[in-house]
């Protein structure tokens, strides 16, 4: 896509990731799933961003692999367990994911995350979001390190801005 405004700041040029990836809180693989939940919750996020020590990304966590932490894997197993279990009882799964972390609930093997060079074009993140199927894609330097991200949301509200005549 290519952007042009009055300013001449981007006429001509094509977009790239890093103009419209933002800062996004990261977790750890031994973080609590209740950090990951409520950094989702106050930030308004489809997702997060796992990242090693060396803040590289391990991991793209989507929201709803996050909402399926919360839920006990014999409640995912069974739709007929889910049935019978009442509200009182229900809204205990919201109360917190007792002592478990955001690698005891990653698939094994953990997927690869779902990444961008900065350079890459709006295309290249929109195939990336598609083609893992998460709604947040990293950004990473040369060296692997997280610049950010971009969010569906974001992607979705650049491409309507650049419009389909651009």
């Amino acid at each position: 896509m290519t952007v042009t405004q009055t300013t001449g700041t981007y006429r001509d040029r094509i977009m790239q990731a890093h103009e419209i990836a933002v800062t996004l809180p990261t977790v750890r693989m031994d973080d609590p799933v209740s950090k990951a939940v409520q950094l989702m919750i106050v930030k308004r996020l489809p997702g997060l961003v796992v990242v090693d020590d060396a803040d590289r990304p391990v991991a793209v966590l989507p929201g709803t692999q996050v909402l399926r932490l919360l839920i006990p894997q014999s409640y995912r197993d069974d739709p007929a367990l889910v049935r019978i279990v009442d509200e009182i009882h229900a809204d205990l799964f919201w109360h917190g994911p007792g002592n478990l972390t955001v690698g005891d609930c990653m698939p094994n093997p953990v997927p690869k995350a779902a990444t961008v060079a900065p350079d890459a074009t709006l295309l290249e993140v929109a195939t990336a979001m598609a083609n893992k199927r998460s709604p947040l894609i990293a950004v990473i330097d040369d060296s692997g390190r997280l610049m950010g991200g971009v969010t569906l949301e974001r992607l979705l509200t650049s491409l309507a801005i650049a419009g389909p005549n651009d």
